[in-house]
């Protein structure tokens, strides 16, 4: 399991409410839609990264997690496992303070360096069925 239950909850509750949703568009067909629908639901602010940079659920979009003018508190990472090795670093780089891949999304030397780099990371897992978990 990478990231404990601990880690589920910080990320959550403790990081901060700006979410970046790496893989997010306007497709309604695509997993990331629901979740990022169902983190607002929740309180969190979603910014989709999509090279389309598309507005998705009323928030404007942008092509890359380093095009985003203001501060990222938790990435959220929609991609290919073979893809989301760069897209921990990007936000490592950015100054996130936790990463989440979503199920099926595992890359085990990217949660090795983005755990290095002082970052919670919780990989594997869907924040939109964990969130209603903790009660909030």
């Amino acid at each position: 399991m990478y990231g404990d239950e601990a880690a589920v909850r910080r990320i959550l509750t403790e990081l901060g409410d700006t979410w970046a949703v790496v893989g997010l568009s306007s497709n309604r067909q695509r997993a990331a839609y629901g979740v990022a629908a169902t983190l607002q639901r929740f309180g969190k602010r979603v910014v989709p990264v999509h090279p389309k940079a598309e507005t998705v659920h009323g928030e404007q979009g942008y092509a890359s997690l380093a095009d985003i003018p203001f501060e990222v508190d938790v990435v959220d990472v929609f991609v290919n496992s073979d893809l989301a090795g760069a897209v921990a670093d990007e936000a490592v780089a950015k100054g996130a303070k936790g990463v989440w891949f979503q199920l099926g999304v595992v890359d085990e030397a990217a949660y090795e360096r983005t755990r290095a780099a002082g970052l919670e990371m919780v990989m594997d897992r869907c924040p939109a069925i964990e969130i209603p978990r903790l009660g909030r």
